[in-house]
């Protein structure tokens, strides 16, 4: 497991650890709850190091990269960016990434493990090309804020810059200490948030004053349990757990964020398209309530179940603090219908939100 570059600092703040995809994470600090509490009232700060970042570079890079994800990333000037999805010829998903145009190269933020994977993949696709793939990760740490007043966080490191104000929207910031900082407009739980793309050296710098900042809007530090749990309640998914290598782009409820359909050619576009002119997905993600009388989450693939037939499958499932269970779930199309009930595991008691989107 790769530990944390700020592991010292997290362990003199009362982290406790955690695996993500061999990569170290902190869990929580204390209690979850209040974590929870600071995502959804006031500020959390949260140390991302843990996932990937890859940079393009090259005069070809962004031309290469549209032809590799379902969104359009050729109409993106510098200082601009979305989210995309990297599939297979066959529309299925392999991997997804936040995408930050910046002036000489482009930014890649994914899920923890991927470096290798997603290399590997453009390394595949690289014929004459003029890209080059580079692993930014023992560069540049990510350190995110979360919650409503995220912007007051931000307001207060006084960065002497405008902060960005459309979503993936991202700035440079030569800093005469901190060195060369990048500060994206990114809301990881549909509410406010930013990311923060740090100097190693400067990393524990930054950490100490955005805790601070935070803390004086009522804010403070939270781990992955209480992000975890604001995600699946934004009904966000995940890639590895809600959606991997045996689901269609289109059936994890990213369509509206993540495909283009008026793009140009690339990897699964013809399926993609294919299944939004002439067909539907067999099944889709929806957002679930669990009744309290289930007591014990269900495990990620247990199956969802209708009159004694397997009608879909759970995918994650979190307690959520003084609220409802909740859970993310595939359900199949006939069975996608506000009211219909589901059992797991014999006992019944789970209930349709709504669809993933």
């Amino acid at each position: 497991m790769q530990l944390l570059p700020t592991h010292e600092a997290h362990q003199d703040l009362g982290a406790t650890f955690m695996e993500l995809n061999d990569m170290e994470a902190v869990r929580y600090y204390g209690e979850v709850a209040a974590e929870y509490g600071r995502l959804k009232s006031s500020a959390a700060v949260l140390d991302f190091s843990f996932r990937t970042r890859l940079v393009l570079v090259g005069a070809d890079r962004s031309p290469f990269l549209h032809s590799q994800c379902t969104n359009d990333i050729k109409r993106l000037k510098p200082g601009e960016g979305c989210y995309a999805a990297f599939t297979t010829n066959k529309g299925r998903m392999v991997g997804d990434a936040n995408v930050f145009v910046l002036t000489d190269e482009i930014l890649l933020d994914a899920e923890p493990g991927q470096a290798g994977p997603m290399t590997e993949r453009f390394k595949k696709f690289i014929v004459s090309e003029d890209v080059e793939v580079v692993d930014a990760a023992s560069h540049y740490g990510l350190l995110t804020v979360q919650g409503p007043k995220s912007t007051e966080v931000i307001e207060k490191l006084e960065l002497d810059v405008a902060l960005p104000t459309a979503s993936f929207a991202s700035v440079k910031i030569e800093h005469p200490v901190l060195g060369e900082l990048y500060l994206a407009n990114h809301p990881r739980l549909r509410s406010t948030g930013f990311d923060l793309f740090v100097p190693i050296d400067s990393l524990g710098a930054v950490l100490d004053k955005l805790i601070t900042a935070a803390k004086s809007v009522g804010g403070g530090l939270a781990g992955w349990d209480a992000f975890d749990i604001a995600r699946v309640e934004a009904g966000i998914p995940r890639f590895g757990v809600d959606m991997d290598d045996s689901n269609l782009a289109p059936e994890a409820g990213i369509a509206g964020r993540a495909i283009s359909y008026n793009k140009g050619c690339y990897v699964g576009q013809e399926i993609i398209n294919r299944l939004r002119t002439f067909a539907e997905v067999n099944k889709k993600l929806f957002r679930l309530q669990l009744s309290n009388d289930i007591t014990t989450l269900p495990a990620r693939g247990t199956k969802l179940q209708n009159d004694g037939n397997d009608v879909g499958y759970i995918t994650c499932a979190k307690m959520v603090p003084n609220g409802p269970n909740l859970a993310l779930g595939y359900v199949r199309k006939d069975f996608q219908n506000s009211g219909v009930a589901f059992a797991i595991n014999g006992q019944a008691g789970v209930t349709l939100i709504g669809p993933v989107e």
